[in-house]
């Protein structure tokens, strides 16, 4: 199969997913952390949390504000850390 008729396979499969024809053989869900409540149950500034997720301080106040989600690994470390607290400060040693 070229890679084109699998292209337009993946395309068609989308569409009947789309209209409920299809069940998506997978969905990936993520919970919407609460930043701030994360941070504050730590009580770290927003500048240690940036500094620990290797990211800026207007990434982390877009996150509170909800102007922005986490998504991805971030959204992933986030859950970790609302778990388990001590992964905040195992990532904030390095």
């Amino acid at each position: 199969m070229s890679f084109f008729d699998e292209l337009k396979t993946s395309l068609e499969e989308a569409v009947e997913i789309k209209k409920g024809v299809k069940a998506p053989g997978r969905v990936v869900r993520y919970e919407i952390a609460d930043v701030r409540a994360i941070r504050e149950q730590l009580k770290i500034s927003q500048a240690e949390m940036a500094r620990a997720l290797g990211t800026s301080v207007d990434t982390i106040k877009s996150w509170e504000a909800k102007r922005r989600n986490p998504t991805g690994l971030a959204a992933k470390v986030l859950a970790t850390i609302k778990s388990n607290p001590a992964f905040f400060y195992a990532l904030a040693a390095h």
